[in-house]
């Protein structure tokens, strides 16, 4: 095992995943400019129930899904903070 090589492999997948969270956050300034206009409310938990639900049944190894689900948490909170920051 060679962990240079194994932190390298992590290097690149941290670097799609900043590609697909920048993505995920253009979309969210859509959600924003809806949610703004509708006048909407930011917390919609029957949505995060969804997506949590989906992440629960995308994950393929049972003894990630705490953290994965722990992390879409984090990126929902995080995702709630800028709507809230952008919406006022």
């Amino acid at each position: 095992m060679n962990l240079e090589l194994i932190r390298k492999q992590i290097d690149q997948v941290d670097q799609e995943l900043v590609s697909l969270l920048e993505k995920r956050m253009a979309l969210v300034e859509q959600v924003v400019a809806f949610k703004k206009s509708s006048g909407k409310p930011v917390f919609d938990s029957k949505r995060e129930e969804a997506i949590f639900e989906e992440v629960r049944s995308l994950i393929k190894n049972d003894q990630y899904q705490e953290s994965i689900v722990s992390t879409f948490s984090d990126i929902l909170k995080h995702s709630r903070h800028y709507q809230d920051k952008n919406i006022k």
